[in-house]
C-alpha cells in the first residue's frame, strides 16, 4: 500500500506543513479543499494546520495523516465531503488503510450521540451517521478519534471569536469528561485554549492563570463545528 509520508519523516517539527505530505495535499487539492472557505482561511489550510498540529502533541504518521483528511468525508458538523464514502479505496490506497479508517470513523460520527457518551467509561458505542448501526471501536481508535477531535476544534475556534464563544463551554466540557483519553499534549492544550470556559472550580482542564478571568457562555452542543 503506498504511504505519503516521505522518507524524511512525518511533518513534526520539520518546520514546514505544506512540503510534508505533497501527495495528500494534491488529492484534496484537487478535489476542491483549497477553495473552500473555512475559519482561519480555507478548508485545505485547516486541514494541513490540525495535522501539523497533531504532529506537534507527538502524533504518528497515521494520526497525522487522518487529522490531515478528517474532512475528506465531511463531517458531522462540515457537511461538505471531498470524496465520496463508497469511495472509500482510494483514500486508503494514499494514506494506509489504518489512516483512512480513522478517517471514517471521525466522519461517520453522529455527535450528538456519541459525544455524550465519551469519558462516561470504556467501552464507547458510536453511531454511525451514514447507516445509523451503532459499534464499539477499539480505546487506541477512540483515543485517536477524540485526539483529531481536539486538533480539529481548537484550530477551529483559534481562528472565530464567534464560534470560541458559542462552543467553547461545550468542548471544555467534553474535553474535560474525556481529558484520561487525551494525550497530555492535548490536555495542556485544551487548558490552555479553553480553561476560561470553565463553570467552576472543581477538578478538570483548567487553565493555569487568575481564576478572575473567566469567560462564560452557553453550554451549547458542540455538534455545529467543523
Amino acid at each position: 500500500m503506498r504511504r505519503p509520508v516521505p522518507s524524511g519523516g512525518s511533518p513534526r517539527g520539520s518546520g514546514s506543513d505544506r512540503a510534508a505530505w505533497p501527495a495528500v495535499e494534491e488529492f484534496l487539492r484537487t478535489r476542491g479543499a483549497a477553495g473552500m472557505p473555512h475559519p482561519g482561511g480555507t478548508l485545505l489550510e485547516h486541514l494541513v494546520r490540525v495535522a501539523h498540529l497533531l504532529g506537534e502533541w507527538g502524533a504518528g504518521p497515521d494520526l497525522q495523516a487522518a487529522g490531515m483528511c478528517h474532512a475528506a468525508y465531511g463531517t458531522d458538523g462540515f457537511d461538505q465531503a471531498l470524496v465520496d464514502v463508497t469511495g472509500r479505496a482510494a483514500l486508503a490506497e494514499l494514506i494506509g488503510e489504518r489512516a483512512e479508517a480513522l478517517v471514517h470513523l471521525y466522519a461517520s460520527c453522529d455527535r450528538g450521540v456519541v459525544h455524550p457518551r465519551l469519558g462516561g467509561g470504556q467501552p464507547v458505542v458510536f453511531r454511525d451517521r451514514f447507516t445509523g448501526r451503532e459499534h464499539t471501536p477499539p480505546e487506541p481508535d477512540v483515543r485517536a478519534f477524540l485526539e483529531i477531535t481536539a486538533a480539529n476544534e481548537l484550530d477551529v475556534l483559534a481562528h472565530d471569536a464567534d464560534l470560541a464563544d458559542r462552543y467553547g463551554p461545550a468542548l471544555h466540557g467534553l474535553f474535560t469528561r474525556s481529558r484520561d483519553l487525551l494525550s497530555a499534549a492535548a490536555r495542556d492544550a485544551c487548558a490552555q485554549r479553553l480553561g476560561r470556559y470553565a463553570f467552576d472550580t472543581g477538578p478538570g482542564i483548567r487553565e493555569r492563570r487568575s481564576s478572575g478571568d473567566v469567560r462564560r457562555g452557553p453550554a451549547t452542543s458542540p455538534r455545529g463545528m467543523r
